[in-house]
């Protein structure tokens, strides 16, 4: 279980939820083109809740998502 200071460094970017957890996000360039964009959502006592991987186009366009915890459902088309 990461920090809430690692979190912030790991990923750069959260909000806060309603529920008093987190939402982290991290978006890393294509290997050609669009981008990914890393999810982690975590309770109060910053435990992991949610973390999931979305791949967006080059136009910024959402093409798939990968939800990896809890349960890893692989990649879903959108």
């Amino acid at each position: 279980m990461a920090t809430r200071h690692q979190n912030e460094r790991l990923f750069g970017q959260w909000e806060e939820l309603p529920s008093g957890g987190r939402r982290y996000t991290k978006q890393i360039a294509g290997r050609l083109s669009g981008f990914a964009r890393y999810c982690e959502e975590v309770d109060s006592a910053e435990e992991t809740t949610h973390f999931w991987q979305e791949i967006y186009d080059r136009n910024g366009r959402l093409v798939a998502r990968h939800e990896k915890f809890p349960v890893d459902s692989g990649h879903q088309g959108v």
